[in-house]
């Protein structure tokens, strides 16, 4: 299975220009793999560049877990992180998904000196 890029995924996303997002849909229309890593990268583009909502975060991670041609890595892993997400949009999709990612590997706790993020089952603040 191919894979794609966050630049790839921006445009799918975005869909701000019709000649990538034309490439971009073509490029995944057999199929194609997401990594974590490229979701959070993509998902920080559309914060910090798009100035999308975490409302609207949300609503493209779950358009990418339902999107026929796309398999995200771990996508139950992304599922609880969007969850979490969900329930507390100010930490960012990032941190649950790092949280989310560690409980899945047995690694918990999660050490962290982020106040929200040590709110959650399974993190851990740090004085």
């Amino acid at each position: 299975m191919r894979a794609v890029d966050t630049n790839l995924l921006v445009r799918l996303l975005v869909r701000d220009d019709a000649r990538q997002l034309d490439a971009a849909e073509k490029f995944i229309d057999k199929g194609a793999w997401v990594s974590q890593l490229v979701l959070a990268e993509t998902l920080w583009v559309l914060d910090a560049v798009y100035a999308r909502t975490p409302q609207q975060i949300a609503l493209a991670v779950e358009r990418l877990l339902t999107h026929t041609q796309l398999s995200l890595q771990d996508a139950e892993v992304v599922e609880a992180a969007l969850r979490q997400f969900r329930a507390r949009p100010a930490l960012g999709f990032s941190d649950c998904l790092v949280l989310e990612s560690a409980r899945k590997a047995g690694h918990l706790p999660l050490g962290t000196f982020d106040r929200q993020l040590a709110k959650l089952d399974g993190a851990q603040r740090l004085a």
